[in-house]
């Protein structure tokens, strides 16, 4: 089962805990202190990290870890449009790299993540300190759990080191009250040496642990650790990634659905069921059939009457976009442009030809979308952050939420997987990169054998039959593969780290964005953060 048909577990032993507590009249007390006596508390306790994840680990309406990892590079924006979008200037920070230190979308990023480290260190303290037959569980479960638990709390560890590069650690919860930053370099190795205690104690990856941390996950962590070393600590690893890309490709780390494989069609991984995939390594899971609980991300990406495009309900803010440029950077046969990407007129899903009407600028006409941003109505050419209108921008359709289809009688109905479609958050494909950029770096740039067989096979699988071109040692460069990895990994959170790590970041030009000083390639500690906690120091250039 998905893990997340246990929150209504959570929901009502959390709601049995609370009543308990109330007719005890003991209101001043932790209901840790009447949680964790069966197997199900305790699992429930594990769980509850995870939903947290869903709100700053993906794109979710709100500023968690995603957005400042993909706004501030040069794929994705969000632009003016009209009368939507300004929201105080911060988008146009982001894509300027002119954010400042008392920015309220970097304090919520920094907020969410460290609540999340609280979810797991609260947990990990009760389930060490209590004894096994209190719980209800084996000696190898209780190991199991509490290896699970720190490497979920590693990788939220990995993602504000990679925002915020130095930052204070803490193992439990509000001890100390006012930690003392910690250099990146030692936090780096404070993640290793916590992925390295636990993954063996881990559960392998598996259907059961879906949507969850697996021995499988923490390869994967150790291989974007070694991959981004040489700019998060100043050593570079291209032999440790490779061998930790090794563990997941080679399946010592456990496989979901049988052997670990990349799924035959670009499109498998953002199905509605690409819970079924063999590429899947670690995700947020959702199952809105079950649990009421649906992917946040259509907010960012959809239309106002993005229902009418894709089908079913959901709708959005009209935010993101693709930067202009990008979508030609695709080869007219590559699936991925025409699969990932939405451009040009829009038709309602339900017949397939009645067009979508806009519903601002160009209210009561057809919404198209165009691959740029200026006020096309009033035939200007000025093209920045301030001039979009609503049908600006290449749109987002990389993962599908599922839609309307035929029902009895030819009367619409809601695909019954509708809103289950999980968030990837490391795939196969991914490592498939990672491994073959570690063996050009070792090779001075140049692509071997082994490099050009692992781009390849991902490559080949977004090209039909006859269209597909292979790489050869000439043609893939270092600068192609970031453009590739650009095209394969665009909206999975990955670009800013990738530009950083081929020194693009703060060198580049692209589309409205001139280059900006080194130190951006670090965000500052909030001031927020400062305020509260005295021992805070903050980063250079700020």
């Amino acid at each position: 089962m998905r893990y997340i048909t246990y929150i209504g577990l959570f929901v009502l032993v959390l709601t049995a805990a609370c009543k308990k507590q109330l007719e005890e009249n003991a209101y001043d007390l932790l209901i840790a202190d009447n949680f964790y006596n069966n197997k199900t508390e305790v699992l429930s306790a594990v769980l509850r990290p995870y939903t947290h994840a869903n709100a700053w680990v993906t794109p979710s309406g709100q500023d968690g870890w995603w957005r400042p990892a993909e706004l501030s590079a040069d794929q994705l924006a969000w632009p003016t449009k009209g009368r939507h979008g300004e929201d105080g200037g911060k988008w146009k920070r982001l894509h300027y790299h002119t954010w400042t230190v008392d920015e309220g979308g970097l304090n919520n990023a920094w907020r969410l993540m460290y609540t999340g480290v609280g979810f797991c260190n609260d947990p990990i303290e009760n389930i060490e300190k209590r004894s096994l037959n209190d719980m209800g569980i084996t000696q190898t479960e209780k190991d199991s759990f509490l290896a699970e638990l720190k490497l979920l709390r590693a990788f939220h560890y990995l993602k504000l080191m990679d925002l915020f590069g130095n930052i204070p650690v803490v193992t439990r919860v509000g001890i100390p009250a006012r930690p003392e930053t910690m250099a990146q370099k030692d936090v780096f190795n404070f993640i290793e040496k916590e992925i390295k205690d636990n993954i063996d104690k881990a559960p392998k990856l598996s259907r059961a642990q879906l949507g969850r941390m697996s021995q499988a996950s923490g390869y994967a962590m150790l291989t974007e650790l070694y991959l981004n070393a040489e700019v998060w600590t100043g050593t570079a690893r291209w032999d440790d990634c490779i061998a930790a890309a090794n563990q997941v490709i080679n399946g010592a780390g456990g496989a979901q659905n049988g052997n670990m494989a990349l799924d035959p069609n670009i499109t498998d991984q953002y199905q509605t069921t690409n819970d079924l995939s063999k590429e899947v390594i670690f995700s947020i899971a959702y199952n809105f059939s079950i649990a009421n609980f649906e992917p946040s991300w259509p907010g960012e990406f959809y239309h106002f009457k993005q229902q009418e495009i894709y089908g079913g309900g959901r709708g959005g803010n009209d935010g993101i976009v693709v930067v202009p440029g990008n979508y030609t950077k695709y080869d007219a046969a590559d699936l991925r442009r025409s699969s990932w990407l939405s451009i040009g007129p829009q038709v309602k899903f339900a017949d397939g030809t009645t067009p979508v009407l806009a519903s601002e600028e160009y209210n009561g006409l057809q919404l198209t979308f165009v691959d740029n941003i200026r006020k096309n109505k009033s035939n200007s050419t000025v093209s920045n952050m301030s001039e979009g209108e609503e049908n600006s921008g290449v749109r987002f359709n990389k993962y599908k939420l599922g839609n309307q289809v035929p029902g009895p009688g030819g009367i619409p109905a809601i695909d019954v997987n509708y809103n289950n479609t999980d968030w990837n958050v490391y795939r196969l494909t991914w490592i498939y990169f990672a491994k073959a950029e570690a063996l050009m770096r070792k090779n001075g740039g140049t692509a071997n054998a082994e490099a050009l067989q692992l781009i390849n096979e991902a490559k080949q699988r977004a090209y039909a039959a006859g269209t597909y071109v292979p790489y050869t040692a000439a043609t893939l460069t270092l600068d192609e593969l970031l453009a590739e990895r650009g095209r394969e990994f665009i909206f999975e959170g990955f670009r800013r780290d990738d530009m950083i790590r081929f020194g693009k970041f703060s060198t580049g030009i692209w589309w409205d964005h001139t280059p900006t000083q080194a130190s951006r390639a670090l965000y500052p500690i909030p001031q927020q953060q400062r305020d509260l906690n005295t021992n805070l120091q903050q980063n250079p250039g700020y």
